[in-house]
């Protein structure tokens, strides 16, 4: 990311637009890539996910499958609403969480990296808010520490609602904690805003360079894996429900073919349909990607994806709006509907999370950057008991 970030911008323009990053709240939808530049919002992530790399290895965590998917969902967010700055508050949260229950950092490093989710929080009160710069800085500061002080045991509760079938549990404990903060924030007098910044335009550039880099994780994978598929079959079989790790399952070679493929058909999905890829698509993109090692195949994730192709069919929005096209790719959260219980289960997940998710974002102030989580967790909630209610019926 990095190095890519380097050839497409000189130094100054990369410095200059990351500057510009740093001073930006982050809100739904804020692409890095209208802000900064492409050079800026790639070297934003690239230095991001490295950092965190080097926290896991600081910390001597074993790399399995959900350590790239958090991995990948940094990666991703970077260039859409976490930066250098607005990430550690949380982070520090979960930290002082683990000391004060006495256990080691360690074992909520997961929730700490998943839950930069509300990383906007803290910028949009120290730059936005209509008061004094050191009050906007210390309730801004205090505000993400809590925050993430509060996520580990909301996180591990929460996972009963949807019963693990919507992958991005933080997510969905994020839409939760950030509904109850905005609440609290308007009845105070502070509205968050909302922005919507999309670039477009840069399909030929970003498409040429992903499918290069998903290619080489097929290649990869298959010479690691002896030549061979070996392991494809076995992950495809899974129905990808938390916490389903491949790389535990099957290792680490055709896990990451496996992530290669998603990486192909989610990007091959924004094409096709006439969309964009920018910030916002290519975080969904290598969210799919990186779950690819921890719960997402090609036979779950498609029928969520035709899903909302079908949604935007009969309803009133068209398959490449924005808000449409992250539904389908960050949507796949529901993928194990699909894998449990059958294609037309998870079709069907797939046409009502793209409704659900054009409402919920007005309860967080799109503060919590996990927004189809959110919705995610929501869908499961209500149609996970209702298909099992139905299946004891017919057995």
């Amino acid at each position: 990311m990095i190095l890519f970030g380097f050839f497409v911008d000189n130094p100054k323009t990369i410095i200059n637009g990351m500057y510009r990053i740093i001073l930006e709240p982050g809100t739904l939808i804020t692409d890095y890539i209208g802000i900064g530049g492409i050079g800026a919002a790639f070297v934003n992530s690239g230095l991001l996910t490295l950092i965190f790399v080097m926290l896991l290895c600081r910390l001597r965590i074993n790399f399995n499958g959900a350590t790239f998917a958090a991995l990948f969902l940094i990666s991703g967010f970077s260039l859409f609403g976490k930066n250098l700055f607005n990430v550690w508050f949380v982070v520090f949260g979960v930290f002082l969480f683990a000391k004060v229950q006495r256990e080691k950092f360690s074992k909520y490093i997961y929730v700490a990296l998943f839950g930069t989710a509300m990383a906007p929080l803290v910028t949009e009160i120290i730059f936005t808010a209509q008061m004094s710069f050191n009050m906007r800085l210390i309730i801004g500061i205090f505000s993400g520490i809590s925050i993430g002080f509060i996520l580990p045991p909301l996180a591990a509760f929460l996972i009963r609602v949807h019963q693990g079938f919507n992958l991005y549990n933080i997510g969905f404990t994020a839409g939760m904690v950030g509904t109850i903060y905005v609440s609290l924030f308007k009845s105070f007098g502070f509205t968050p805003s909302p922005k919507m910044i999309w670039t477009t335009g840069n399909n030929l550039l970003l498409g040429s360079f992903f499918y290069l880099v998903f290619l080489t994780f097929i290649v990869t994978g298959f010479i690691m894996n002896h030549r061979s598929l070996d392991g494809i079959k076995g992950i495809i079989g899974y129905p990808g429900r938390l916490v389903t790790d491949f790389i535990i399952l099957e290792g680490f070679p055709p896990t990451l073919i496996n992530m290669g493929i998603n990486g192909l058909i989610s990007l091959s999905y924004v094409i096709l349909i006439g969309g964009d890829l920018n910030g916002p698509t290519i975080s969904g993109i290598l969210t799919v990607v990186g779950f690819g090692a921890f719960g997402k195949h090609f036979r779950n994730i498609t029928p969520i994806l035709m899903g909302v192709f079908i949604g935007s069919l009969i309803k009133v929005f068209q398959i490449n709006d924005p808000h449409i096209q992250l539904a389908a790719l960050f949507g796949t959260a529901l993928a194990p509907i699909a894998g449990e219980f059958g294609w037309g289960f998870g079709i069907l997940a797939g046409l009502v999370h793209s409704s659900v998710v054009l409402n919920v974002g007005a309860l967080h102030g799109g503060l919590n950057l996990y927004n189809n989580g959110f919705a995610a967790g929501i869908v499961a909630s209500v149609l996970v008991p209702v298909i099992e209610a139905f299946r004891r019926d017919d057995d």
